[in-house]
């Protein structure tokens, strides 16, 4: 089996979690998370499947789906000392092969040509003086 091998691939928890703060590209059957490492080794890549998104053969399948098209010529458009993690939508289980490669490289691409850190995002404030998050007093248990 010629899979990713393990230098290429995310596996660590921490990784997958600074890669949801970095830049997202959306696309018709996953959204990529970018982010940048600073360093110039090759790219990583790592996958997520929701529960949501159907049974564990599904899931797996998607899975294994994506894992073709990064092999297959993905990497090629991933830039150097970046972290990508593909977050895989119901989509991607009858999307045609040549449209999920279609996909990855466009959203490689936009990931490329974007320049600078993502937005931060805005915090939101709750009201401290109650747990209700419309600010009221809470319904009497």
């Amino acid at each position: 089996m010629t899979g990713l091998t393990p230098p290429s691939r995310l596996v660590r928890r921490a990784d997958f979690i600074a890669c949801s703060k970095g830049r997202r590209f959306p696309t018709a059957a996953f959204v990529l998370q970018e982010r940048r490492r600073g360093d110039d080794k090759g790219p990583r890549f790592g996958f997520t499947v929701t529960k949501k998104t159907g049974g564990a053969v599904e899931r797996n399948r998607m899975r294994r789906r994506l894992k073709e098209v990064v092999r297959l010529g993905a990497r090629d458009a991933a830039q150097p000392g970046s972290d990508y993690v593909l977050v895989l939508g119901r989509a991607a289980l009858d999307r045609p092969f040549e449209s999920l490669v279609a996909d990855l490289t466009e959203a490689l691409r936009r990931a490329a040509a974007a320049k600078g850190e993502p937005k931060a995002k805005a915090e939101r404030t709750l009201n401290r003086s109650s747990d209700s998050p419309s600010g009221g007093t809470p319904p009497a248990r």
